[in-house]
């Protein structure tokens, strides 16, 4: 029995009681009988939880790119790899070819290989939505260069720092990039940043605006006039199964960003797996992440989970909101799409439109449809169950991380039944667990808890760079010997679970533990609320009292805001309790976010508090400015 497509529930309790029982041998068959390996592994996994120290599949040799492109040419070369769809819906859409991309990535590999890049060197990339970067990412992965992909979005102090933190020999850019009406500077941004760069040593830039630019000399190269030269023809670097793949970068709560570590045969087994059965993908299906590939979303569900399935992605350069709000919604109808994965932010933004934008467009093609990044409130998962997936597509409401490399809980499509606002079971191989503050596991059901793993998982990320003190300190010290999530997750009658939040977003409220996820979803649920988010800030009686920032749906319509509180607080005590009410409410015009669509919640609790000091790592904020804008509304 192959224990890579799971086919029913009875299948996969199986297959998930056979994971946990003899985990070495269920990952050893998964990886032996799925992927072309120049060597297998001498021993499935080695770990010390105590000391944060992971390994799978000790001594294999392998590279990942090899396993996403050229095992695929004999049956696959013609069928299309990605498809690239643009920011202006008038320019044409590109279809890129598994024999296309094998030709453009060997190309790019050997321009790396001939502007001095070899394996082990780390190599920015800071590029758009485009084709390229797709192709540098593998390239990279092919000559076993470490990738480290900057979301084209943020500062150049930002791109300063994870530069400097990885000591990055090359960056990968472009003349400048497209999101909705805007033209980005990319170029720009990148010289501002090097002034204090001293380990990059080349810049490549791919032609996307036809901006005028400024090219360094001895430094700045334009990159098509050299892949044109470059040979198609690149023999993939063998490397070790723990031989560092990428770095990504994640916002810390303090200090500076995190570069997170993952490796090369773990992380390729882990997400090949996890997208074959969460999506229950099948041949001729086309799958799109709307992610970017700055963030993990986009390296695990946009690139490598796909590929390695000889699957067809689609790459989007642009926003849901250009031309107009049926952008999403016109490129699922076009491209025939068939799994769509989200993020609640983005279904909320769509929800608050006019229903036209949806109905416009029949989405028969549609079988799945996902979300990601944050816990899916219940009104706009019924919205996005509804008018997206038609009450006829499931709904995986997908629980990961950063640092996890590929989804650890969520419902397997057409498998798993779904329940709104719980990510449901844990896939196969992982072993949640809730703990109390006092570091005990919590047994049974209908309770809630810290969320750690107890057992490593292949795609767990190894270590923080250069600092794996950090990275020990971070994830494995609160409860030794487990992972902690950081979340806080509520297991229900049937073992399902549901995330409530950041622990730190867990208030106790008069001896209460009250998580903000629950108490956001009553607010959302209110016609005149588009989001919300709670906090906690000190009180003199309770210990700790709740803070709400509220976003209207209309700013005119509801002029009377006390009554409106009062609606609200109403609202709570209906749907949780008289105890979560909220002491104050801040009406507000938008909430700090990351530019992955996370509140930054700590910003606000610093706002609650009146602590202006010290806001900590802020470079991945979207919107800097509504920061000044809350605080100046504070009550």
């Amino acid at each position: 029995m192959s224990y890579y497509k799971i086919e029913n529930l009875e299948q996969y309790f199986k297959h998930y009681n056979k994971s946990i029982r003899e985990p070495r041998k269920f990952w050893s068959k998964i990886a032996s009988e799925n992927f072309t390996w120049y060597q297998e592994c001498e021993k499935v996994m080695e770990f010390d939880m105590s000391e944060a120290k992971i390994k799978w599949f000790v001594d294999a040799k392998v590279n990942i790119v090899k396993n996403c492109i050229d095992r695929h040419l004999a049956r696959k070369g013609d069928k299309t790899a990605i498809i690239f769809e643009p920011n202006n819906p008038n320019e044409e859409a590109q279809h890129i070819s598994y024999n296309d991309l094998y030709i453009s990535v060997s190309k790019m590999s050997n321009v790396l290989r001939e502007q001095g890049i070899k394996k082990g060197d780390r190599v920015c990339i800071y590029l758009p939505m485009i084709p390229e970067l797709a192709i540098s990412v593998l390239a990279c992965a092919r000559i076993g260069a470490i990738h480290s992909v900057v979301f084209a979005g943020f500062s150049a102090s930002a791109v300063e720092a994870r530069i400097n933190d990885s000591a990055c020999k090359m960056v990968i850019t472009s003349d400048g990039g497209y999101r909705g009406e805007k033209t980005i500077d990319l170029k720009g941004i990148i010289d501002e940043a090097l002034t204090n760069c001293p380990s990059v040593e080349k810049v490549l830039v791919a032609k996307r605006t036809n901006a005028e630019i400024n090219m360094k000399e001895g430094r700045d190269q334009w990159l098509q006039p050299l892949v044109d030269e470059a040979s198609d023809n690149s023999v993939a670097e063998i490397m070790d199964a723990e031989d560092p793949l990428f770095i990504l970068y994640t916002s810390g709560s303090t200090g500076k960003p995190k570069g997170m570590v993952h490796t090369t045969a773990g992380y390729m087994v882990y997400t090949a797996y996890t997208f074959k059965n969460v999506f229950s993908y099948e041949e001729n299906d086309v799958f799109w992440c709307t992610a970017d590939i700055g963030w993990i979303t986009g390296h695990s569900y946009i690139l490598y989970g796909p590929l390695l399935n000889g699957a067809t992605t689609v790459m989007f350069e642009g926003i849901p909101s250009y031309p107009d709000f049926s952008r999403f919604w016109e490129i699922i109808e076009k491209h025939k799409v068939t799994q769509f994965y989200t993020a609640p932010t983005a279904v909320r933004a769509l929800a608050k439109e006019k229903l036209e934008y949806v109905l416009k467009f029949p989405l028969k093609s549609l079988k799945v449809i996902g979300s990601v990044g944050e816990p899916i409130n219940e009104e706009a998962w019924h919205w996005y169950n509804d008018h997206v997936g038609g009450k006829r597509c499931p709904l995986v409401d997908t629980w990961w991380q950063t640092e996890t490399g590929g989804i650890l809980i969520s419902a397997l499509a057409f498998i798993t039944p779904t329940k709104p606002t719980y990510a449901s079971l844990p896939l196969p191989g992982i072993q949640p667990i809730l703990m109390n503050e006092k570091r005990n596991e919590i047994e049974g059901n209908q309770i809630e808890g810290s969320l750690c793993i107890k057992f490593p998982w292949p795609g767990i990320a190894r270590t923080i760079w250069g600092d794996h003190q950090r990275y020990k300190e971070t994830y494995f010290t609160a409860f030794p010997g487990k992972y902690f999530t950081g979340d806080g997750a509520l297991r229900d009658e049937v073992g399902y679970y549901r995330i409530t939040g950041r622990v730190d977003d867990v208030v106790i409220v008069s001896g209460h533990n009250l998580g903000t996820a629950p108490i956001e979803d009553a607010i959302n649920e209110h016609p005149a609320v588009a989001e919300s988010a709670i906090v906690g800030f000190p009180h003199d009686v309770k210990g700790k009292a709740l803070y709400g920032f509220v976003i209207l749906k209309e700013s005119g319509e509801y002029r009377d805001r006390t009554n409106l509180a009062k609606e609200i607080n109403q609202h709570i005590s209906d749907h949780i309790g008289p105890i979560a009410k909220l002491d104050k409410i801040q009406f507000v015009s938008g909430l700090p976010k990351t530019r992955s669509g996370k509140i930054m919640r700590r910003i606000l609790r610093k706002i609650a508090e009146g602590d202006y000091s010290n806001f900590g790592d802020t470079s991945t904020l979207l919107n800097p400015e509504i920061v000044d804008e809350i605080k100046e509304g504070r009550l």
